[in-house]
């Protein structure tokens, strides 16, 4: 197998303008293409949204649901339809396809995450392409990955793809909304995603009538993948051959530069999988001893501290500043923390009345999130 790719296709690309019907012709585009992908050596695998698109559809509903349980029914009525549909073009083109509906609580606890990556490699090496939506039907709100973009990195991720592509109705990023702003700015490459926001690129976070999404889950979904070592592009869904194109080197699309991978897979899902749940702030000396020198977070270089969180929980590291330099699993609760910050490991015992570890974060379960500047390139015009 050559290259693992992600490829994720938007509600906006799957369905027709205004009535949420499907739109088949660029579905069996998007089939072709990724067939002819997977018999080139790729191995491939398709995130879709459209479940609750189709649903909405196929029950006459004028809107998109707004309660969460109108919403999972009415994905339970499209997702069925939606598969029904890619089986039938994956066949016709005698390629085997699965299933796969995943929720966040599968990346949340780790012996869910460790199946369900070698359920993906066996799928990938038996040549299925794997067709993978969040289970909307079961989904609880905490727990949600609240778009398709952020699941499709996640699934990147953790299958340790090479690129991921996201479809969407524009081709590329814009500096504004292309269809508002005439003079707009077309972005071919972006080396580092954090140069965006000094560029002002406006990305809007309205999806289109029928989807969730919008630019900016793009880029917290490119962040995500970059950062975990996957080049992300943004292209046009109505054009899915430009896939093609991109992996023999045409400079299509938007296009996010890949970050070094950490080869050490716990790391990967405590950085990229687990959901934050408190902040840990830092003082200088200690944001020195984790970037530098490679140390645990104790107590003692404890500044503040916010949310509500417990033993074993992931939470973010930041400095002083404010911005989040790591992400780890805490030793303490956010109650303990809050009476030992600032003090030395030995007096931890006396604090709390009883034992307990030395380190607050240990190294082994801390994963910097290295923050450096940003490069983009425009194409003009």
């Amino acid at each position: 197998m050559n290259q693992t790719i992600v490829v994720k296709v938007g509600t906006s690309s799957l369905t027709q303008p205004g009535n949420g019907q499907l739109a088949l012709s660029t579905i069996a585009n998007i089939v072709e293409t990724l067939t002819r992908l997977r018999a080139c050596g790729y191995g491939v695998v398709l995130v879709t949204s459209g479940a609750v698109g189709v649903g909405c559809a196929r029950l006459g509903l004028k809107s998109r649901p707004q309660t969460m349980a109108l919403k999972q029914a009415v994905a339970a009525v499209g997702q069925g339809r939606l598969m029904r549909v890619y089986d039938d073009l994956f066949t016709t083109l005698q390629q085997p396809i699965a299933q796969v509906l995943i929720s966040r609580r599968d990346f949340v606890q780790r012996s869910c995450y460790v199946n369900a990556y070698g359920t993906f490699q066996e799928l990938l090496r038996l040549g299925v392409i794997p067709v993978v939506n969040e289970n909307d039907t079961v989904a609880v709100e905490e727990l949600k990955f609240g778009d398709n973009d952020t699941l499709s990195a996640l699934v990147a991720s953790l299958i340790e793809a090479d690129w991921l592509f996201l479809l969407t109705d524009v081709d590329r990023l814009y500096s504004a909304d292309p269809r508002q702003v005439p003079d707009a700015q077309p972005i071919s490459l972006v080396t580092r995603i954090e140069e965006l926001e000094e560029l002002q690129v406006q990305t809007g976070d309205a999806g289109s009538q029928w989807g969730t999404g919008g630019m900016v889950t793009k880029i917290t979904a490119a962040k995500i993948a970059t950062s975990a070592g996957v080049r992300t592009v943004i292209t046009e869904g109505k054009r899915p051959e430009n896939i093609e194109k991109i992996l023999q080197g045409e400079p299509l699309g938007t296009q996010f530069e890949a970050q070094p991978r950490t080869d050490n897979a716990r790391k990967r899902w405590i950085a990229y999988s687990l959901v934050p749940t408190g902040k840990i702030y830092l003082d200088n000396g200690a944001v020195t001893a984790i970037c530098q020198g490679g140390k645990s977070l104790l107590a003692a270089g404890i500044s503040r501290i916010e949310g509500d969180f417990r033993p074993s929980d992931a939470v973010r590291l930041c400095d002083s500043n404010e911005v989040e330099i790591a992400r780890g699993l805490v030793n303490y609760s956010s109650n303990e923390l809050q009476q030992i910050r600032g003090h030395k490991s030995e007096e931890i015992p006396v604090i709390l009345g009883y034992e307990g570890a030395d380190t607050v974060v240990h190294r082994d379960n801390l994963v910097l999130l290295v923050s450096a500047g940003a490069k983009v390139e425009s194409s003009g015009g």
